[in-house]
């Protein structure tokens, strides 16, 4: 299946569209601490609708802001924006967590729990606060700053104490992801030190240095956290939003070429190094400036940040919130937020973006919600497989059928037996193209539907008159992998062909061809079977193994990068069963 359309006008399929929906202080839900129940569900549906109309995929949804909960928690007391005071329940009961959840499911849309790790109170003076509040049962654990009350990250119960909250919400919840923010030790005020140096004195493991202590002790909750989550739900992401200055090159010779706040001297957040250690899945930076601004330049920033991914994803988070409303003059310029969408593309490690927050995209805020679902969203996009999560994709689905009716164009099909790894499909994306036009499977625009109700029938339209309309359905996992797809198509007469996989070996012209210094191969088999796709320079010398594998029927396409080679005349050959096939691509630099 290949496609005809220039590959720099192939929107993207695979990117992570995120919000974050913030509770503390009722931000963006619910909008007042004393809605009811059903007024605060008639808010999750109208936010999640208008994020599902913005291409939106994922939800950072703020469940534990001060050591409190928006679920059913045995160990913290509700939320005071929840229900107007602390420690009352929703009445009548009802539990917001499974409710977003159950909600972001249907729609396609992940739910990641953002927690808050160590603030404990937001205001000593004005918050409403429980009896039964940790600042309460163990005042030990907590030391006041400012107005703040803020869990001491240096005392060891803190770490178990934490660690037992949130992989409660990882064990009995069907979350996606685990999100902290860039709130690790407090802000600093000018001339008022974090008062934990008994702490320290007590518990230095070692450490002379308070600053190298405090890293530690934060370092100790991201790592038991990691490991546990892997343990209890192998499938769960762990990722952070710090402050989107780690450290400034005049500090630190691998630090950004900035001259602001530095998260690792000052909040104690080495960043980079849960990302080196594997410790996370993705990071999520505030790179929440304008492009040029002096001190810390968004292009800088998005650079270094996808430098120092190690393998992992970034996801940089986007300040919509400054749009015509701060005192740095580039945010009055609407093409400001839309260039930073379109900066990141030049960098593969950048995987998305998050918007903070929920409120400021749906109130449209310079037109950006219009530009989301105009132009940067206008297509649908899968989540990014993490490979070292899992990288087994689902059996595609059976049996499909496609039928000409009254109502329409009926097409349906069986769920798949369960992969090698013993996941089958979450959700399935059907594809069309109306001939001459074929299909091409990573070119989102071919996407007629995303169905996530674990339904396996779809009744399509098509306006006017056509030759016929060729279908692909894919199975996609709980971790994005997609199968090959299985094809059909159905003249304008009604008469459905070649329902089932691939019915032919078949090698297409690599795309785009000429190409610097990436194309794509794209193959068809019509049973199972070895694969051998290799390169060959115009002498006949092997330049590369591409594939050597076992694959299922299907269609296929791989990458090849040219990175390294000398312009010219390269031949790609496909070996599979007794099929062998030759082509020509021109590299060009």
């Amino acid at each position: 299946m290949s496609s005809n359309a220039p590959a720099q006008t192939i929107p993207l399929k695979r990117e992570l569209r995120g919000v974050w929906v913030a509770t503390v202080t009722n931000i963006d839900w619910p909008s007042k601490k004393t809605l009811s129940p059903a007024l605060q569900r008639s808010e999750i549906i109208t936010i999640l609708n208008r994020h599902q109309v913005n291409g939106i995929n994922c939800i950072m949804l703020q469940i534990r802001a001060t050591c409190d909960a928006f679920f059913e928690s045995p160990y913290e007391p509700w939320s005071e924006w929840l229900s107007n005071i602390q420690g009352v329940a929703p009445n009548p009961l009802y539990d917001p967590l499974a409710y977003w959840i159950t909600e972001a499911h249907k729609r396609g849309i992940e739910v990641h729990a953002w927690f808050n790790p160590y603030r404990a109170v937001m205001n000593k003076n004005t918050s409403s606060v429980s009896s039964t509040h940790i600042s309460n049962t163990h005042p030990e654990w907590v030391h006041t700053y400012g107005n703040y009350k803020w869990l001491d990250p240096g005392i060891p119960d803190v770490i178990e104490y934490d660690t037992k909250v949130i992989i409660d919400v990882v064990k009995r919840y069907d979350i996606d992801g685990v999100h902290f923010d860039d709130y690790f030790y407090p802000y600093p005020i000018s001339g008022v030190p974090f008062p934990d140096t008994v702490t320290w004195q007590q518990h230095s493991g070692g450490y002379t240095d308070i600053g190298d202590w405090r890293r530690n002790n934060v370092n100790r909750l991201i790592h038991m956290l990691s490991d546990s989550i892997k343990h209890y739900k192998k499938h769960v992401k762990f990722g952070i939003s710090p402050f989107g200055i780690w450290r400034n090159k005049s500090t630190d010779s691998t630090g950004s070429d900035t001259y602001g706040f530095q998260a690792y001297d000052s909040q104690f957040a080495d960043s980079k190094f849960w990302v080196q250690q594997g410790w996370l899945d993705y990071i999520n930076p505030q790179i929440y400036w304008s492009i040029g601004y002096p001190a810390a330049r968004y292009e800088v920033l998005a650079e270094w940040w996808a430098n120092n991914s190690f393998g992992k994803h970034v996801y940089v988070g986007q300040a919509v919130y400054k749009i015509q409303n701060n005192a740095d003059s580039n945010w009055y310029n609407l093409s400001e937020m839309p260039s930073h969408l379109r900066l990141n593309t030049m960098y593969p490690e950048i995987k998305g973006n998050v918007y903070f927050s929920s409120k400021s995209v749906t109130n449209n805020m310079g037109g950006f919600q219009d530009s989301l679902r105009t132009n940067f969203y206008k297509y649908p996009a899968l989540p990014p497989i993490m490979e070292w999560k899992d990288s087994t994709a689902p059996l595609p689905p059976s049996n499909l059928s496609i039928q000409k009716t009254q109502s329409g164009i009926e097409l349906s099909w069986n769920k798949p037996a369960p992969a090698s790894d013993g996941d089958t499909a979450r959700y399935y994306v059907i594809y069309r193209a109306i001939m001459p036009d074929t299909i091409n499977p990573d070119d989102p625009r071919y996407i007629r539907k995303i169905i996530y109700n674990n339904s396996q029938t779809l009744t399509d339209t098509i306006g006017g008159s056509y030759q016929g309309v060729y279908y692909a359905v894919t199975s996609v996992d709980r971790l994005h992998n997609e199968s090959a797809p299985v094809v059909g198509s159905l003249s304008a007469t009604g008469l459905s062909e070649s329902c089932g996989l691939a019915s032919e070996y078949k090698l297409e012209q690599n795309f785009p061809n000429p190409f610097n210094p990436i194309t794509k191969i794209s193959y068809s088999l019509a049973t199972k079977t070895r694969v051998k796709i290799k390169i060959f320079d115009i002498l006949g010398h092997e330049v590369k193994t591409l594939l050597d594998d076992e694959k299922e029927a299907g269609a296929y396409s791989i990458e090849f990068d040219g990175t390294g080679l000398a312009s010219g005349i390269y031949i790609f050959r496909i070996n599979a069963s007794d099929f062998t096939d030759t082509k020509k691509m021109v590299l060009m630099k």
